[in-house]
C-alpha cells in the first residue's frame, strides 16, 4: 500500500478555535439540570465565539446525566439560575455587558455556579453585591502577556502553567513574527483568596517565565471561579483535562476511578495487505487486546491518482486481500467500525487525490462548507450503502467513525440514525450552514474536539467513545510530502500519562497498518509494542469499543 494515506487531520490534536467525555452516567432518578451562559454580541468579530464555548462545555457535560439548556446571557430571565442545579456562565467577550437580573442572581444564589474567565469584575467591582464578604476571595484585574512579543523576545511569556495533580499542564503558544500575530489566549483573572474559612484555592497557574503563581480554579462554597477560558487552543496535555476532571467534582457526581485504554486499526481498506493484517492481529491476539477495525467498505481512485491516471473502484466483494485480513482479524478479537463508504467524495480531489482514505467524504475542505448535495438522506443513502456491502459478508460494524472527523452539522446529526455508537473526535460548527467569512453579518466558528471519556450525548446528539491520544506518525515526506512530521510513540504515551489526571480517563489512540510494509522503512510494529507496553505499565486495562455498550 503507498503511504498516501498517512494523512490525517492534524488540526484536530490542537484546537486551535480562531482558526477555523465517557464519565459514567450518575445514578440520580432525574438527570442534572444544567444552564449554560455565553456572551453574544451581534456585530462583533466574535459574537459566535462564546456560543462555540458554550457547545464544547456542554459536550463535555454529556458525558454525565445532566438536561442542557444553553442561551446568551443577554437572555437571561431573572430567577433562572435557582431552577437548576448547577449554572456555568463563560465569560469569552472582555466587558459585556451583563444583565442586571443575571448579576443580582448570581451574587445570591445557593445554587451552583461555574464562572469563567472575563467580566467577574461586574460582579466583586460593586460594592451592592458584597461580593468578597460573600465569597472570601477578591478579584483584582486582568493578567496577560509579560511584555509585548517582538523578534528579541518573541515569547515574553504569561500565566501559562496550571499545576494540576502533579502534572504541569502548559498552555499553547505560538507567535508569526511576520505578522506580528500571537496565537494564544493569555488573558487570565487575578484573584486572590481573603478568607480561607470560606473560599479555598482548587488549582493553581504559574507564570512559565517568573514563577509567580495564582490562583487557577477558586471555590467558595457552590461558586466556582475558573480563570480563563480553558476551551481554547486545547491539546492533550492541556488544562482542558483539567476542567474535564473538575467538573465530577462541580456537578457533585462520584465518579469511580477507571482506566481503560482502545486500539482501532485505521484506513483499513481494499488496498490493505493481508499480510499486515495478520502480523497486528497476531501481535494483539498475543497481547489479549480486543481491538476495532476502521474498515471503508469500497475504494476508489475516480482519476487515476495511484494507479497509473486510470480510474480504479475495488468494491468489497473484489478487495480479496481485504477480506482476508478483515476476516482474520475478526476471528480473533477484532471489531469493525464503518470509516466511511469511500472515504473520498465523488470525482473530486478533496483536498489531495480523490482517492478514499486520503480525502473528506461529507465536507467540503477545499472551500470550507458542506459538499454540494448534503442532505439527510444523502448522507443516510452512503451510511446504507456502506452497511450493505459488509452485510452482504455477514459483517455487521458496531460504530460508525466520520472520515477524517469532519462532516456537516447534517451529516453528524444523521449518523445516530444508523449507529447509536460513533468512534471519534468531531467537529462543531456554531451554524448548520456555517458562514465563516460573515457575508450575511456575525461569523461562525468550526471547533474541534476531542475527549477524554465516553460521551453518552454530544451536541449533535451522538453517543462518542473517546479517541484521545492521537496517532503515530513519520516524516516520510521524501515519498508522500503531506507526511513531513514525526509524531512518536512516546507522544502517545506522554498524552496517555496526561490522561491520568482525569478520574475516568481513557487512553484511546489508533495506528495505521500501512506502517508495517517494509517498502516504508518505519519501525512501525516495534514502536506500536513499546506503546503498548507503556500504557500496560500505567495501568489501562484494554477494552474494545464493542464492549462499551451504551447506557439504557
Amino acid at each position: 500500500m503507498s503511504a498516501k494515506r498517512s494523512r490525517t487531520i492534524r488540526t484536530l490534536s490542537l484546537v486551535l478555535i480562531f482558526m477555523f467525555s465517557g464519565g459514567a452516567a450518575t445514578a440520580s432518578a432525574a438527570p442534572i439540570q444544567a444552564l449554560i451562559l455565553y456572551d453574544s454580541e451581534p456585530g462583533s468579530t466574535y459574537n459566535k465565539l462564546g456560543k462555540a464555548y458554550a457547545i464544547m462545555l456542554s459536550n463535555l457535560l454529556g458525558g454525565f446525566d445532566t438536561a442542557i439548556e444553553m442561551k446568551p446571557v443577554e437572555e437571561y430571565v431573572a430567577g433562572q439560575i435557582d431552577t437548576k442545579d448547577i449554572t456555568f456562565y463563560l465569560g469569552s467577550y472582555y466587558d459585556n455587558a451583563l444583565p442586571a437580573a443575571f448579576l443580582t442572581d448570581a451574587a445570591t444564589t445557593n445554587r451552583s455556579l461555574v464562572w469563567f474567565k472575563y467580566n467577574l469584575w461586574s460582579l466583586a467591582w460593586n460594592s451592592s453585591y458584597n461580593f468578597e464578604a460573600t465569597r472570601g476571595f477578591r478579584f483584582d484585574g486582568l493578567a496577560g502577556l509579560n511584555a509585548a512579543p517582538s523578534a528579541q523576545n518573541m515569547a515574553p511569556g504569561f500565566y501559562d502553567t496550571i499545576l494540576y495533580k502533579q502534572r504541569s499542564m502548559v498552555k499553547y503558544y505560538d507567535y508569526d513574527i511576520l505578522t506580528n500575530t500571537v496565537f494564544a489566549d493569555p488573558d487570565t483573572g487575578i484573584t486572590a483568596v481573603t478568607n480561607p474559612t470560606i473560599a479555598t484555592t482548587v488549582v493553581e497557574v504559574e507564570n512559565g517565565e517568573t514563577g509567580q503563581r495564582l490562583p487557577y480554579v477558586i471555590r467558595s462554597g457552590n461558586f466556582w471561579y475558573v480563570a480563563d477560558m480553558p476551551f481554547s487552543y486545547i491539546g492533550p496535555r492541556d488544562r482542558y483535562l483539567v476542567i474535564a476532571d473538575l467538573l465530577h467534582d462541580m456537578l457533585g457526581v462520584n465518579t469511580p476511578t477507571e482506566r481503560l485504554a482502545m486500539i482501532r486499526l485505521e484506513d483499513v481498506g481494499a488496498l490493505t495487505n493481508a499480510s499486515v493484517m495478520q502480523t497486528l492481529t497476531d501481535y494483539l491476539f498475543s497481547q489479549q487486546i480486543e481491538f476495532s477495525i476502521a474498515a471503508i467498505p469500497r475504494y476508489r481512485d475516480p482519476l487515476g491518482q495511484w494507479n497509473g491516471g486510470v480510474p480504479q473502484e475495488i468494491p468489497f466483494a473484489q478487495a480479496t486481500q481485504f477480506r482476508q485480513g478483515l476476516t482474520y482479524a475478526l476471528q480473533r478479537g477484532g471489531s469493525v467500525v464503518l470509516h466511511g463508504y469511500t472515504h473520498q467524495y465523488g470525482n473530486a480531489i478533496n483536498p489531495w487525490t480523490g482517492v478514499s482514505g486520503d480525502d473528506f467524504e461529507f465536507w467540503d475542505i477545499v472551500n470550507n462548507r458542506p459538499v454540494v448535495g448534503d442532505s439527510t438522506e444523502w448522507v443516510l443513502g452512503r451510511v446504507d450503502a456502506g452497511i450493505a456491502e459488509f452485510g452482504a459478508f455477514g459483517i455487521q460494524p458496531y460504530a460508525w467513525e466520520t472520515p477524517h472527523y469532519h462532516a456537516s452539522a447534517t451529516a453528524n446529526r444523521a449518523f445516530p440514525q444508523r449507529f447509536d455508537t460513533t468512534y471519534n473526535r468531531v467537529v462543531y460548527y456554531t451554524s448548520d450552514v456555517p458562514d465563516f467569512a460573515g457575508v450575511n453579518g456575525d461569523p461562525d466558528f468550526a471547533v474541534g474536539q476531542f475527549f477524554p471519556y465516553i460521551i453518552h450525548r454530544d451536541y449533535y446528539g451522538q453517543r462518542i467513545l473517546p479517541e484521545n491520544l492521537g496517532n503515530i506518525e513519520y516524516d516520510i515526506s521524501d515519498v508522500d510530502p503531506a507526511s513531513y512530521f514525526d509524531y512518536t510513540w512516546q507522544d502517545l504515551l506522554l498524552n496517555a500519562e496526561y490522561a491520568l489526571v482525569v478520574r475516568n480517563g481513557v487512553a484511546s489512540f489508533f495506528f495505521h497498518p500501512f506502517w508495517l510494509e517494509p517498502s516504508l522503512g518505519t519501525p512501525g510494529l516495534a514502536d506500536l509494542q513499546n506503546l503498548v507496553n507503556g500504557i500496560n505499565q500505567l495501568g489501562f486495562t484494554w477494552v474494545d469499543g464493542s464492549e462499551l455498550t451504551p447506557t439504557e
